[in-house]
């Protein structure tokens, strides 16, 4: 053949393949466009608008399971980096949805922070498919829920054997008693003890119904005007008996005087509850302060022992019912372990805390911080 057709064949095969790159390049180009519109498309703005107003933790994710929106609540809880999730769990439970196309709820622990081994919460998360393009995730933290829970259990775990342990004492005692009814003076020791866990089972209950009705009634419903210093004076002068048989003095310096709103019995309660409280837990021959000041708008009641101090690990721990640093000698001192937890209620019904300051071998102070009431409104002719 005459080499002039091989160069005639060669440009037609040059051409063929040349206009057929160009219809794939422009084919390819056309469908990169497409993908790029649907992958820009903006989220709905109802949707955009109920993320931002979230409380919990929201995310949207596109289908290259990026994030595109997260609500102030997932970055609170560190869900997010960026525009990607933190949580590995998070990620492949998004995933799997995206492959199948079905919900699913999950709950698993997450760790807050990035510096040390971070805050453990526990979440529960629920990814849904929003659409076909865009996936939701909502994140729910439920951690003090089932930190409640756990409390709830061991109120009802702990009711039971501090009860048992009184009433059982009591009929030993009683059992005892009348095997020794031929010794008076064994008869007189059993009954004394007798009557050391009776007063122990009446202080208990007694303190259980005022925790009740702490919890279930509102101070403020029907507030009074209520001086701190009268009710500072009232608890210094019930724990005076207690104090003076350990040959203690207890010190009040009131530097400001205040009013604060709410219930006088149950403020009395709680600083006649913590004046109480040092007392019993400070060694003889030692004193215990109670201090009263007032700085921005907050009266701070301050009640400080000589005590041997609260390690830090337990300081979270004293205000929950029933919880005793040292479960023996509160047996020996009567202690019910619902003292503090009174005291964090009365707090909190009057729009205030309870704080705690203690370091092991100086001793402990309790400030109890309430709002000081406003100026009583002037009478108008």
């Amino acid at each position: 053949m005459d080499a002039s057709w091989y160069v005639l064949l060669a440009l037609l095969l040059g051409f063929a393949i040349g206009a057929a790159s160009v219809h794939l390049l422009g084919v390819a180009a056309q469908r990169g466009r497409r993908v790029m519109a649907i992958a820009s498309e903006p989220v709905p703005d109802g949707i955009a608008a109920m993320v931002h107003v979230l409380e919990s933790a929201g995310i949207v994710m596109d289908g290259s399971s990026q994030v595109i929106l997260s609500s102030p609540g997932a970055v609170a809880l560190d869900l997010v980096d960026g525009r990607a999730l933190r949580s590995p769990e998070i990620l492949a439970a998004v995933r799997r949805v995206w492959r199948t196309g079905e919900a699913e709820v999950l709950d698993l622990v997450h760790r807050r922070g990035r510096i040390g081994t971070g805050t453990e919460m526990h979440l529960r998360v629920r990814i849904a498919p929003l659409g076909n393009r865009f996936m939701l995730v909502l994140a729910a933290d439920r951690t003090e829920e089932l930190r409640l829970a756990g409390v709830r259990r061991d109120f009802v775990a702990n009711i039971s054997h501090e009860l048992k342990t009184p009433i059982g004492a009591v009929a030993v005692l009683a059992e005892a008693i009348e095997a020794a009814a031929e010794d008076p003076a064994r008869v007189r020791a059993f009954a004394g003890r007798m009557q050391l866990e009776a007063d122990r089972l009446a202080r208990m209950s007694k303190e259980l119904i005022d925790l009740s009705r702490i919890e279930a009634a509102d101070p403020l419903a029907h507030a009074e005007r209520v001086s701190i210093s009268r009710i500072v004076d009232v608890a210094i002068d019930r724990n005076k008996v207690q104090a003076a048989a350990k040959r203690m003095r207890i010190i009040p310096r009131v530097l400001d005087e205040a009013e604060v709103l709410g219930s006088e019995e149950l403020v009395t309660m709680a600083v006649q509850n913590l004046v109480a409280n040092a007392v019993q837990y400070s060694p003889e021959a030692t004193h215990v302060g109670v201090g009263v000041r007032v700085a921005d708008g907050i009266v701070e009641i301050a009640v400080t022992d000589k005590g041997v101090g609260i390690a830090p690990e337990e300081q979270e721990r004293v205000f929950e019912r029933f919880y005793r640093v040292d479960p023996a000698r509160s047996r020996v001192t009567g202690g019910t372990g619902l003292g503090l937890s009174i005291v964090k209620h009365v707090a909190a019904s009057h729009g205030g805390e309870i704080t705690l300051w203690s370091r092991p071998g100086q001793g402990s102070t309790f400030t109890l911080r309430l709002p000081v009431a406003g100026a009583p409104a002037k009478e108008t002719a």
